[in-house]
């Protein structure tokens, strides 16, 4: 998924892909490659007729008259397509000359800028030194400056904390060789007079640093989705072995990783776009920067290392394009370590602004579309906080509010929108819902596909709470292999008996019932012969027993059947159906948005290095809540998305993988940073506490379908690599 989200940006980024990818920009490049003066000329007109660095300029001054999310989908475009020149350097220039005169501000100096931007004047950036500036004019010696080649304006910084240009009449370049081949970067040194200054009082140093990580996130997320999409492609039909390299299980599992981090990098540019530009505090949007800092340039030399690793020898060639992209990975995660420090250094950044209690919101611009369904929710909303918390659940089922996307009489419809306006609002009111937990599963498959006495008889009191569920579909020898279970159902009068061990199922020996996959067809396809069965768990011939799991809890059970017999009225569907109603879910999902909480373990991480003096260790909280919070920008753009009517995305699968990743490398850090205290946990409870949600996170990669197996899954139904 692109650093866009919403329509508009969606429809932006594809037609800015194509006539990108029409630039032929690495063969531009490789034309180039010894000339350290190349101007990328030809390209570089074609990206100023197409307006490609002035889409956030003001219209008044001939640009676009776009915002930062339109400019970094625009950016993003070019990087997949690896267009050549000063487009990084340009582009910022632009934004930051627009937010240096301010909106609507007359100022000549900066129109001049910006109207020679939209014309087609290059620009360059210091990336490292100062100049020192007095009336006189300015001075001073830069090292390592972006796009210096034909560049009409230099953007500096000074001695004393602020930004200046200067026009190239009063500097002097020194193009150099790089290890990014479609950039031109060198030395520069100024003796400029004051006619040649302009100077921006109003640009911090801030708002620079927080543009150029923007900028440079984009772009390293237009590197990573070219390297994903050349290795996925290259994966799917190259042969070794006698069949296409992608169907071999190591493969798909770094192609579904490299997918994660692009995701990754693609959310946390996306996310900075939005923090800079909505008018939030400088520590806020300062907070997304570091997150962005931490993540996106890693991310990007990572997957397109990656890419060689898939391509092979041929990756390894200078006539493939792959590693023109990671020389562009290197050179971006080199400019913004000049920048901002390394990754390392923003992750320390972020733990301390973490423990200083800043967070990033998840937000949604549901652009009035809230309107139609605020009033009603918000009734709701107030009428059952105003009862005894006794009384709520009852009246949470009656309104429908309790589960809202069932359908009537159940729940509300509620497509998307109504959704998050029902969330706001009870929560708003202080009103907590409760967690139905297998019950959820269970209810939405009878309601889609039981009959109106199954539905009658289960789906309320379901709701009310008067009926727990278990769900009885692992065995020891199908786990993620659901469809090779072996627990029988053998027909007799008015119903089956069934016969088969269970296994892994979480609070069966407290459920009411359970919902039960068994075979009922041994002469058909394992996928076909399987039924849904719903089943009395106090019925003659039910066996369960404890399994004690590495906390000393015993959660899980196993459970024996022993020709338990099930009528005919609790079978879901028709015989033969188990498979497909095991894997339903109702079209309108659940939407909801994540809170502003970084997850147990990583808020108790933060929690822990207040008391503590450590670098390395605030690095690695610093890390943990860079990856808890691109958690919750997965879960944000994903419910653009369902707003948007897109339906489920990659990013819903990429969010389970790198949150369980999360919740265990947290709740290990967590007692890492006790040190030797973990040793004795008697004398302390909140320690003994630590050390349980260490262990039983262990089980969060393996329930519900292992990492491995999920990897597989991602592989083949997102990616599209063949079945091996």
């Amino acid at each position: 998924m692109p650093v866009g989200v919403k329509q508009d940006h969606l429809e932006l980024g594809s037609s800015l892909r194509a006539w990108a990818a029409g630039l032929a920009g690495t063969a531009a490049v490789r034309e180039a490659e010894t000339d350290a003066a190349a101007s990328f000329a030809t390209v570089w007109k074609s990206v100023v007729e197409a307006g490609l660095t002035s889409i956030a300029v003001p219209e008044n001054a001939g640009g676009g008259g776009g915002d930062l999310l339109d400019q970094l989908v625009a950016v993003e475009a070019a990087a997949q397509a690896l267009v050549p020149g000063p487009v990084l350097a340009t582009t910022l220039v632009g934004l930051a000359v627009t937010r240096a005169a301010g909106p609507g501000a007359a100022d000549p100096a900066c129109d001049e800028v910006l109207t020679g931007i939209v014309g087609g004047d290059g620009a360059a950036v210091a990336v490292a030194g100062a100049l020192s500036v007095d009336d006189s004019g300015a001075r001073g010696e830069l090292s390592h400056v972006l796009d210096v080649v034909d560049a009409r304006w230099l953007l500096a910084p000074t001695d004393a904390g602020r930004w200046v240009l200067v026009r190239s009449t009063g500097w002097t370049a020194e193009p150099g060789a790089g290890i990014d081949l479609s950039r031109r970067s060198g030395r520069v040194r100024v003796a400029a007079k004051g006619d040649d200054i302009v100077h921006l009082p109003a640009l911090d140093d801030g708002t620079v640093r927080r543009l150029l990580v923007a900028l440079a996130a984009a772009e390293a997320a237009g590197v990573a989705q070219w390297c994903l999409d050349t290795a996925v492609a290259y994966a799917k039909v190259r042969e070794q072995f006698g069949a296409p390299i992608g169907s071999f299980q190591a493969v798909k599992h770094l192609c579904a990783q490299m997918l994660e981090t692009t995701e990754s990098v693609a959310a946390v540019a996306w996310d900075l776009g939005c923090a800079a530009d909505a008018g939030l505090p400088a520590e806020e949007a300062d907070y997304a920067a570091d997150v962005a800092a931490t993540v996106a340039f890693d991310g990007a030399v990572s997957v397109a290392q990656d890419c060689i690793q898939v391509l092979g020898g041929i990756g390894f060639t200078f006539e493939h394009d792959a590693h023109l992209y990671l020389r562009r990975a290197i050179a971006l995660r080199a400019v913004v370590t000049t920048v901002t420090g390394a990754s390392g250094e923003a992750a320390v950044r972020l733990a301390g602004r973490a423990s200083g209690g800043r967070r990033r919101a998840p937000e949604v611009d549901l652009d009035g579309a809230d309107a139609e369904h605020r009033p009603a929710a918000r009734a709701a909303a107030d009428a059952v906080a105003a009862l005894p918390p006794d009384q709520q659940r009852a009246a949470l089922v009656r309104s429908g509010h309790l589960m809202p996307h069932w359908p009537e009489p159940y729940g509300l419809a509620a497509g998307a929108v109504q959704q998050l306006v029902v969330d706001e609002e009870l929560a708003r009111a202080g009103v907590t819902r409760p967690d139905l937990k297998i019950g959820g599963w269970a209810a939405p498959t009878i309601i889609e596909h039981g009959t109106d006495e199954q539905r009658e008889r289960f789906v309320r009191p379901t709701l009310l709470g008067d009926l727990t569920w278990c769900q009885l579909f692992s065995e020891p020898g199908a786990g993620s292999d659901l469809a090779s279970l072996s627990t029988r159902a053998d027909r007799v009068e008015g119903g089956w008996t069934l016969t088969g061990q269970k296994v892994w199922t979480s609070l069966a020996h407290r459920a009411d019932w359970a919902i039960c996959l068994a075979r009922t067809d041994r002469e058909v396809a394992r996928h076909r012969g399987i039924t849904y069965f719903l089943l009395d768990m106090t019925s003659p011939g039910i066996d369960i027993r404890p399994l004690r799991e590495i906390t000393g809890d015993a959660m899980f059970n196993e459970v024996f059947l022993d020709e338990v017999f099930v009528p005919d009225d609790c079978v879901v569907g028709a015989p033969g159906d188990g498979w497909k109603l095991a894997r339903t879910t109702l079209a309108n999902e659940r939407v909801a948005m994540a809170g502003t909480k970084l997850g147990l373990s990583t808020e108790r991480a933060v929690e822990l290095l207040a008391g503590l003096d450590s670098p390395p260790a605030a690095e690695l909280v610093g890390r943990q809540v860079a990856l808890a919070t691109v958690c919750q920008q997965l879960g944000v753009r994903s419910v653009l998305r369902s707003i948007g009517g897109r339906g489920p995305g990659p990013e819903s699968s990429v969010a389970k993988l790198l949150g369980v990743r999360n919740r265990q490398e947290a709740s290990e850090l967590v007692v890492d940073l006790h040190g030797p205290a973990a040793l004795l946990t008697t004398d302390d409870p909140q320690l003994g506490a630590d050390v349980h949600e260490m262990l039983l996170t262990r089980c969060l990669s393996i329930a519900g379908g292992t990492t491995q197996v999920l990897r597989n899954v991602v592989a083949e139904r997102v990616l599209g690599l063949p079945r091996g």
